[in-house]
């Protein structure tokens, strides 16, 4: 995903490795026995809780255990609002919640974020001593490199990580349905009721609104979409070959604009902004996340304002870390397949 705040993190950052355990010398919360390691064992008919020992093997193919099914979820914020959409609720949350009026942040979803522990905001913050007093039973995040637990500080990732077991789903090199799919098994293993009315009517939705995205890139395959985030410094363009929902609209046959001197990873290209008319586009997705600069604040960017797309007024938000449910990722497909189906050929 990250087109570039994100992928910036990574980059300045390093990653988030999963690793072995120093301790606080606490005990493992709630882990349990069990020799069974299928993945995402289901938690009965309508989600109905299982009695007995619980496993999910998430993935990295690293199976966690519990005695029973974990009541007790610290998970990052975006993963925590998809199982939220599932039915499922958690304790505590890390990563960003709430902006700095105190509001919901964008990736949080339809969480309640004054009814949730917030033990970390922002990047490296994850106050481990009130991750304690939740006493977690698991500990659940994304993963967007192999391994790497996103927003677990790699700093104190050891003595989080003796807490309780952790479960990791994939954030990138996969599409879209098959995340999705993935948060659905999760959530159901944890007692939601995947079953429901209200996700078979998201799903529903989902579906029509990807056959809607197709019609529209089919009927207008010469409309060129560029993925894009801004920093002050920086215009980052994001290649279309990892992020989740990039991965899907070039399933369903949008056409992307591919970056040519991509970072290592494989996740963007930083452009000058003297230079971010290199790539002609008609519609330009802008990351919407509060790490990066929203359009309306780029009144100083005079090279900004000369792009077509932006005179054009075809620019539209992207949703760079979506949440992984079907209620909150139908509306990403809609908006797009809105935005094509009304854009004029400027670039």
């Amino acid at each position: 995903m990250p087109s570039s705040a994100r992928a910036s993190h990574l980059t300045r950052r390093g990653l988030l490795a999963t690793g072995g355990a120093l301790g606080l010398g606490a005990a493992l919360a709630a882990c349990g026995g069990g020799d069974d390691k299928a993945a995402g064992k289901p938690a009965g008919e309508g989600g109905a809780e299982k009695a007995g020992p619980w496993t999910f093997t998430d993935d990295r193919g690293v199976t966690a255990e519990a005695k029973a099914t974990p009541k007790n979820i610290v998970a990052f914020t975006g993963m925590a609002a998809a199982l939220h959409d599932f039915g499922v609720e958690v304790k505590g949350v890390f990563g960003p919640t709430k902006t700095a009026d105190g509001k919901p942040d964008v990736q949080a979803g339809d969480l309640d974020v004054n009814k949730v522990e917030i033990i970390g905001n922002v990047w490296g913050e994850f106050d481990i001593e009130k991750y304690v007093g939740l006493q977690p039973d698991v500990l659940i995040t994304d993963m967007w490199e192999k391994d790497a637990l996103w927003y677990v500080p790699d700093e104190s990732k050891d003595k989080i990580l003796k807490l309780a077991p952790s479960v990791a789903l994939r954030a990138a090199d996969q599409s879209m349905p098959k995340v999705i799919q993935r948060h659905v098994e999760l959530a159901e293993s944890l007692g939601g009721d995947v079953r429901s009315k209200k996700v078979a009517d998201s799903k529903a939705r989902f579906e029509a609104a990807a056959a809607r995205l197709r019609a529209a890139a089919k009927a207008k395959p010469e409309i060129r979409v560029l993925i894009g985030s801004a920093s002050p410094d920086l215009f980052y363009v994001s290649s279309p070959a990892r992020p989740t929902d990039t991965l899907y609209f070039k399933e369903l046959g949008v056409n992307l604009i591919v970056p040519g001197k991509l970072d290592a990873g494989g996740w963007f290209e930083n452009l000058s902004w003297e230079n971010v008319g290199t790539y002609k586009a008609d519609i330009i997705m802008m990351d919407n996340r509060t790490s990066a600069i929203q359009p309306e604040d780029l009144a100083s960017k005079p090279t900004w304002a000369q792009l077509p797309a932006v005179r054009a007024g075809q620019v539209i938000p992207r949703v760079t870390e979506p949440v992984y449910s079907y209620e909150k990722c139908a509306p990403l497909l809609e908006d797009l397949a809105e935005a094509i189906e009304n854009a004029k050929k400027v670039a």
